[in-house]
């Protein structure tokens, strides 16, 4: 049995995301010691890094609810599990094509510098009038929760 350090140590995830995956439902509540210290077991490990596995490739939690639900039923068809995949390779493309056009929009900027004074920095400029960004490169406020979560300072 792993004491939840120890699983956070094995699976490389925090311990209050254990936790907190316990408090979902995403991980079924853990044994207890005598002294009341959370125990798990290899099931535990193996369900934890399949979620981290998910994590890592951008599932969403109540996707990876789903996927543990289909996971738990070996005998069942595969297709909801395909519908999940597919879904989530589309968000991904949609993502891709977001981040695709706002590096378009950065080199343009980028690419337009004068190399001369702030007064007539080109990237100031842009980031100052919304109206002189190409067309269609990026909406005002447009980052989805998963952009949000990964650039630093911004959903706060």
């Amino acid at each position: 049995m792993l004491t939840i350090g120890k699983l956070g140590a094995a699976a490389g995830v925090k311990v209050p995301t254990i936790r907190y995956y316990e408090q979902i439902g995403l991980l079924p509540p853990a044994e207890r010691s005598a002294g009341n210290q959370r125990l798990y077991g290899r099931t535990a490990l193996d369900r934890l890094a399949f979620i981290r596995h998910a994590r890592d490739l951008g599932f969403p939690l109540e996707a990876i609810r789903d996927l543990l639900s289909l996971s738990d039923r070996p005998d069942q068809p595969c297709a909801a599990a395909d519908i999940i995949a597919k879904e989530q390779l589309a968000a991904v493309e949609a993502r891709i094509a977001r981040l695709e056009a706002l590096k378009s929009e950065l080199e343009r900027m980028v690419s337009q510098c004068a190399q001369g004074t702030i007064a007539n920095c080109r990237v100031i400029e842009a980031l100052s009038d919304h109206s002189s960004c190409a067309p269609g490169s990026h909406k005002p406020g447009a980052l989805s929760q998963d952009d949000k979560r990964a650039t630093p300072g911004a959903g706060r």
